[in-house]
């Protein structure tokens, strides 16, 4: 039987996606303890990282987007009135309540995530000590082609510094205190991954200087070898890297998700021995920085390792040991549309206090049931959650992106019985994309929100993007979440 060309595909769940039920679509907002401030359609480009910066008396949303779709690879920018590959949107969210779009900065041609520009990070150019103290700089993905910095010092007009070549990019890291960044990177040759960790030197974000490259054992090419060779004394190649969080020179460590939504491996580092030890790259040296590592269920990844430490359990308070723990919260990623041929994915929180032995210690998931959410169309699972450590939520309250069940928000001041105080799924628009199954050997589209990341600022504000083309939400917690953190 001849297969459909992906043009014939796509127009076939087009017109089922336009035939498909009211009932299943998402046509109102849901909500609980979370509410609805403001909004932008992001000129209906598939977004992936929020970033939110202060910079000076305005808040600058960047919001990072995959590459675009075969219906729409070049989405109209009416700023220019050009079309444009996906890239990054730059807002003005001063008033979350009325935000204003500044720019849209084009990125790599190609599709999903072979193309646009899906990661963004930002710093103060008095953090860093080469820079222009008075200065705003942004570093962002390149597609796959590499990564790129700029200077947002007008955020209206980004202005191009640098460009790092690299491979299969994906979720970074940059320190804004100390200039050094975790580049996600495909190096090949030396590394047979498609995502390792290059650590960069950015303080003079025009001069980036490369420091060393870093993964797991067995995932470099040796001497002799080549990037062929899938096996040998390391056995099948580990799992590849998602990304990293650093808790700067103070907390000295960082903590490495390795996997999506399978094979996935927490890792915790050393940052001085990471930063400072040898480069190259043999086993020795790559264990070195090594703290402890969690393996987990091959069914589960490890797409956000959110640290937390010190947290007190109050249910601890007389025990011998006392009542302080270090924690990891674990997000994994689900990637199957309908609850198809993957494992449901969740969060997990592990006790890391003895660092060498992680345990997990409690899960959360969102009940199916509690919306049909299979049903739903699209993807149902975790993906992400806020890596904000500003004190408004941090060690309080958690934020995660759950696709089809918008974002949800977990009470964490006990990591050991987390429990969901909060939530908001935004109603479908005419610009959200379908997503599709095969089903009895045809297709079936279905229009529903992908709630993809999530993002949280100092004022309490937290930002939601979605995969599907329709846009940024700006929320605020209301009820008991408000009360957990603090706010008036």
């Amino acid at each position: 039987m001849r297969r459909a060309s992906p043009a014939r595909l796509l127009a076939a769940c087009l017109l089922a996606a336009a035939l498909a039920e009211p009932a299943s679509a998402q046509s109102a907002p849901e909500a609980s303890n979370m509410r609805l401030v403001g909004s932008h359609d992001l000129q209906a480009r598939s977004a992936y990282q929020p970033t939110i910066h202060r910079q000076g008396e305005r808040w600058i949303l960047y919001v990072g987007h995959h590459g675009g779709t075969e219906a729409e690879p070049r989405p109209l920018n009416p700023l220019t009135g050009q079309p444009e590959f996906n890239g990054t949107s730059i807002l003005d969210v001063t008033d979350p309540a009325r935000p204003i779009y500044l720019a849209h900065v084009p990125g790599e041609p190609g599709l999903d995530e072979d193309g646009g520009a899906q990661m963004v990070r930002v710093c103060d150019g008095r953090g860093l000590k080469n820079a222009d103290p008075a200065a705003f700089y942004m570093l962002r993905t390149q597609g796959n082609a590499g990564h790129q910095i700029f200077d947002v010092s007008d955020p209206a007009r980004p202005k191009l510094l640098a460009r790092i070549p690299a491979g299969h990019t994906h979720k970074n890291w940059w320190e804004c205190d100390t200039g050094i960044a975790y580049l996600v990177s495909g190096n090949q040759p030396p590394w047979r991954v498609r995502r390792m960790t290059q650590v960069f030197d950015l303080n003079d974000p025009a001069q980036p200087k490369h420091i060393r490259d870093f993964g797991l054992p067995g995932q470099q090419i040796k001497d002799g070898e080549t990037p062929s060779q899938q096996h040998g004394e390391h056995g099948a190649i580990p799992t590849e890297l998602h990304g990293g969080i650093s808790t700067g020179p103070a907390g000295n460590r960082i903590y490495f998700g390795y996997g999506t939504n399978a094979g996935g491996i927490v890792q915790i580092v050393d940052r001085r021995k990471l930063i400072e030890g040898p480069a190259a790259p043999t086993d020795e040296n790559l264990r070195a920085p090594e703290l402890g590592r969690l393996v987990m269920s091959p069914l589960v990844g490890a797409h956000t390792a959110y640290p937390l430490p010190g947290m007190t359990i109050p249910d601890f308070a007389r025990d011998a040991k006392g009542a302080t723990r270090d924690m990891v919260m674990i997000v994994d990623e689900a990637l199957k549309n309908e609850c198809r041929e993957e494992a449901r994915q969740l969060v997990w929180f592990a006790d890391i206090t003895v660092e060498s032995q992680p345990m997990v210690v409690s899960n959360f998931t969102v009940p199916e049931a509690a919306g049909s959410f299979c049903s739903r169309g699209g993807r149902f699972g975790s993906h992400s959650s806020n890596e904000s450590m500003a004190p408004v939520f941090y060690g309080k309250l958690a934020f995660i992106a759950w696709f089809n069940a918008g974002v949800r928000a977990l009470d964490i001041r006990n990591p050991y019985r987390p429990r969901e105080v909060g939530f908001y799924i935004p109603a479908i628009t005419e610009r959200t994309a379908p997503r599709c199954v095969t089903a009895d050997g045809q297709p079936r589209c279905k229009r529903a929100i992908q709630t993809n990341n999530v993002e949280s600022d100092e004022r309490g504000y937290v930002y939601i993007v979605d995969r599907a083309n329709t846009g940024v939400h700006i929320l605020e917690v209301t009820g008991e979440a408000r009360g957990i953190a603090g706010l008036p």
